[in-house]
């Protein structure tokens, strides 16, 4: 700042970067699954109460998560959401439907089915 220099000790400079990060870092949380928008941009569509990998998608921005949307059907079962494959397929049908960002809504639970343009 103006011409004078400041170091940080390697662990004060983690916790500045991750401080960073959360702060560029956008959640949401619906009632089955979670929403988050990392700084780099890439977004983690996951289930609301789990931790691992293997339970959430992750697309390398908004948009690709949008056009994972537009591609599907107006009428949609989980079968239909072919970008990814087992219980993640379920795991976007959920989030489409809960999301206000995403026309939809569910129509059945079982099977799991939604409905495009049916929200307001």
């Amino acid at each position: 700042m103006d011409g004078d220099t400041y170091s940080l000790s390697p662990v004060a400079a983690r916790e500045l970067a991750d401080g960073i990060a959360d702060a560029l870092t956008e959640r949401h949380a619906f009632v089955h699954t979670r929403y988050e928008r990392r700084g780099d941009g890439s977004v983690v569509v996951a289930r609301r109460r789990a931790d691992s990998a293997g339970n959430e998608v992750v697309f390398d921005s908004s948009e690709d998560l949008r056009a994972t949307f537009e591609a599907l059907p107006d009428r949609f079962v989980a079968d239909d959401v072919t970008r990814v494959s087992g219980s993640r397929r379920h795991l976007l049908v959920r989030f489409f439907a809960e999301a206000p960002a995403f026309d939809c809504v569910l129509v059945s639970e079982n099977p799991l089915c939604a409905k495009k343009g049916e929200s307001g």
